[in-house]
């Protein structure tokens, strides 16, 4: 079983954001929209860097829902789940609504899976059905534009990334910058404006949850074409590396994207 020097796990309590929160402390508003996928070793390298993540789960049974404005907020993440982008429910266009406004202000925003297509949707891009799903470690290219992007500084440029969809960004928003792309799946991130970031690859989950993933949903391997045994089998040979690789995302994000001193600054 892989290792990890560091406990990000993804299904970990969250606190949610008292109220009253001081101006000084930094808030980071954090849509998620199933119970068993928080922010993972995101929202662990956010805390370390001095943030208060505000958690709320409009889609679960007496979950918080989502706020009514921005205030306070200084930077939005919106995770991954099992619904789709064209699924009918009410929280889901609010939830566009918030991607596309802290976007308008400026505020740093992410993506990412789910939040990902969500992210590119309010901000004028589509998202469709893949012919096949993606499921398990797969090798992503960086483009031009994600080889020179801040926020991906320190990352190799090709690499196995963790991937879990069965839709994808087909046309990323107007004048979007595409990141990085895989064999099925063109948009594997992408950029809008200077701190809007959206990300297919889930770099916020740690190894003892792939791993757990794995054995609790087989079938969502053997629909992309990966049995459960090669899922493990890419577990064990490219964890490390991409343990590395989405730490890297994680530190850059919380000093370059959401940067404590600038987002504070009175």
């Amino acid at each position: 079983m892989p290792v990890e020097g560091h406990a990000h796990g993804a299904r970990g309590p969250m606190v949610a954001a008292p109220a009253g929160i001081m101006p000084s402390m930094a808030t980071i508003l954090v849509i998620q929209h199933i119970k068993q996928q928080g922010p993972g070793r995101l929202g662990a390298t956010l805390r370390d860097h001095g943030f208060r993540l505000d958690v709320r789960m409009p889609a679960e049974p007496g979950g918080r829902p989502l706020p009514t404005d921005l205030d306070n907020v200084h930077g939005v993440v919106a995770l991954g789940g099992t619904q789709n982008t064209d699924d009918s429910h009410d929280w889901l266009a609010r939830e566009r609504e918030l991607l596309a406004e802290a976007h308008a202000r400026g505020i740093p925003t992410v993506g990412i899976c789910l939040g990902h297509q969500i992210l590119a949707e309010a901000l004028g891009g589509e998202v469709a059905k893949m012919p096949t799903p993606e499921a398990g470690f797969v090798p992503v290219e960086m483009t031009h534009d994600g080889r020179n992007d801040t926020i991906l500084s320190g990352v190799a440029w090709k690499a196995p990334r963790f991937l879990l969809h069965g839709c994808e960004v087909t046309t990323p928003p107007p004048g979007a910058a595409v990141l990085a792309g895989s064999e099925r799946c063109k948009v594997q991130a992408f950029r809008a404006g200077h701190r809007t970031y959206g990300f297919q690859d889930h770099f916020e989950f740690d190894l003892a949850f792939i791993e757990s993933h794995i054995d609790a949903n087989p079938g969502e391997y053997q629909a992309a074409g990966v049995s459960p045994d090669e899922a493990r089998a890419q577990l064990e040979a490219h964890g490390e590396m991409f343990s590395r690789l989405a730490d890297r995302v994680c530190v850059n994000l919380a000093t370059l994207a959401f940067n404590f001193d600038e987002l504070t600054a009175v």
